[in-house]
């Protein structure tokens, strides 16, 4: 187990979105968040207290986080000095980069030196199997994207903790970095052969009763070219019953492929549901996600009641505005 509270290590994060891992444990489980820990030029600011490691340790962080999410998922360089210091100074590390702690020689032997542990939490620990694609009893809801980080997690985690106010029967699945983080458990698809990650997904979804919903975090997006066959496992393992359609509606051009520019909503919607009912003939699209946090409140709700006219779909922002309308599709179906 990874020991809580944390220190949100945003290192160098050029702006909020590469430091989403902090981002989503600051705004999820708050209680865990003691600080955040800038390096100098860094562009991300949680609006949390800035603290020194000696200040975070004393006010009792036990784990220093890295909490960017970087192109390529790598250690940087100029991030060394801050993490060998904490593991002298007792805190453990944690991190879901692709780039693992431990294959890092100075870490490992400060690790060993200081009695500290290094947690990878992108590292799958179970041997999953090839999907087999058996129907599974229970319902599954997947968030399916127009591009990467465009708010898939947060609208999951919404949806789930919307139906648990309501007393209904639901569960969050984590399939990353963040998720894991934020739950303390669930599969880092990203890091899984891919042969068995759809299978991953069946096994992270099993059997429920009929009446269960599982809330599965969406990766990646169908139209990006970097991070496509995240989302197909997904669709293909996760079966799901329901598909919510996720946007961000400032961006220029998708994350990272500025030659590419995003689909419309209505293309996610024709591409992702006839894919989605190989797996399951009776999925449908039960609403859209809109990311309003770049629009003023009403730009936002204006820019919602469009899409809502357009699309002919429930449509909220569920972080911002509540997910109950979101819900209540998911219980009409």
């Amino acid at each position: 187990m990874i020991k809580t509270p944390y220190l949100l290590f945003l290192g160098d994060a050029p702006d909020r979105l590469a430091a989403k891992v902090a981002q989503g444990i600051r705004d999820w489980r708050p209680e865990n968040a003691t600080g955040q820990f800038r390096l100098p030029g860094c562009g991300a600011d949680l609006g949390l207290k800035d603290m020194t490691l000696a200040e975070a340790r004393d006010a009792g962080a036990k784990t220093l986080v890295i909490g960017v999410a970087n192109r390529g998922g790598v250690i940087s360089r100029a991030w060394k000095e801050v993490l060998l210091e904490a593991l002298a100074m007792g805190y453990d590390l944690a991190s879901g980069l692709h780039n693992l702690l431990r294959d890092e020689a100075d870490l490992a032997a400060a690790a060993k030196a200081h009695g500290r542990v290094l947690h990878d939490v992108r590292v799958p620990t179970i041997q999953y199997p090839i999907a087999n694609g058996t129907k599974r009893t229970g319902k599954r809801c997947l968030a399916v994207g127009t591009d990467c980080s465009v708010g898939k997690m947060y609208t999951a985690l919404s949806m789930d903790a919307e139906m648990r106010r309501r007393g209904l029967q639901s569960t969050f699945r984590a399939t990353g970095q963040t998720g894991i983080l934020i739950t303390g458990g669930g599969v880092p698809l990203d890091a899984v052969i891919a042969d068995f990650m759809a299978g991953a997904v069946e096994y992270l979804t099993p059997d429920n009763d009929p009446d269960h919903w599982d809330h599965i975090e969406g990766q990646g997006s169908l139209f990006h070219v970097s991070y496509s066959g995240v989302t197909m496992a997904l669709i293909h393992g996760g079966q799901p019953d329901a598909l919510i359609l996720s946007h961000e509606p400032t961006r220029a051009h998708m994350r990272g492929l500025p030659e590419y520019a995003l689909p419309t909503l209505e293309a996610l919607r024709d591409t992702a549901l006839p894919l989605a009912r190989i797996a399951n003939p009776a999925c449908r699209v039960a609403g859209v996600s809109i990311n309003t946090q770049n629009l003023p409140e009403d730009e936002a709700k204006a820019y919602l009641a469009e899409i809502g006219a357009r699309m002919g779909l429930p449509v909220t922002d569920p972080y911002r505005f509540g997910a109950g309308t979101l819900v209540d599709a998911l219980q009409a179906l």
